[in-house]
């Protein structure tokens, strides 16, 4: 991870919303030869200060069997990203670059048992479905839901540390970033206007 104290974000609360915004994430463990990693979904817990994610996967799965032997892990959590061109600032000539917001979050993972499974795969279910949709957990055929359980299985991370990089041009002047500002929001893309938003917030 790039690490410089200009594109750094301090404020904890800001970082969990970021996460809680952008919770479909990139989970990574180390394997037998090369790394490991699932796209999923997880639930973002403050616990007293301490940070849990919550989420499930299938058993049938490289990254589950690397995981039974590996407990370390770490989830990457992306937010919007765009190019930002160096015509746009007010003091070339500078190298064009990226903008981009990430959050990586390391911890140890523990499984869990059916009946926590469930529970999870309900709570996701109803986030998203709410409670009075046809296909609400509480509306699915218990047979069928019995019958999926022992195919997937739920987990806990504790996060150990969490690092990240919100590089959105804090390095500049006042009058390139309002450059960049408007620039992005030109542009037909709902990343460069995110990042245009982000810039906005800063200034």
């Amino acid at each position: 991870m790039y690490k410089t104290n200009h594109y750094r974000e301090n404020n904890r609360d800001v970082l969990l919303n970021f996460m809680r915004q952008y919770y479909f994430a990139v989970l990574v463990a180390n394997g037998e030869e090369y790394p490991v990693c699932t796209h999923l979904p997880l639930e973002i817990i403050d616990n007293n200060g301490k940070i849990i994610l919550r989420g499930h996967m299938m058993k049938d799965s490289d990254h589950y069997r690397q995981l039974l032997k590996e407990k370390n892990v770490l989830a990457v959590f992306n937010g919007p990203d765009c190019y930002v061109s160096a015509s746009w600032y007010a003091a070339p000539p500078q190298a064009s670059t990226w903008n981009y917001m990430t959050v990586h979050a390391a911890g140890t993972l523990t499984f869990q048992n059916a009946e926590e499974t469930k529970a999870a795969v309900k709570r996701i279910t109803d986030q998203h479905e709410g409670l009075e949709s046809h296909a609400a957990f509480d509306k699915l055929p218990a047979g069928y839901v019995d019958k999926m359980v022992p195919h997937i299985v739920a987990f806990e991370i504790e996060i150990m540390s969490l690092e990240n990089v919100f590089k959105l041009s804090q390095n500049q002047s006042t009058e390139t970033r309002k450059n960049i500002i408007e620039a992005l929001n030109r542009q037909d893309a709902d990343d460069s206007r995110a990042i245009a938003g982000e810039i906005r917030k800063r200034l």
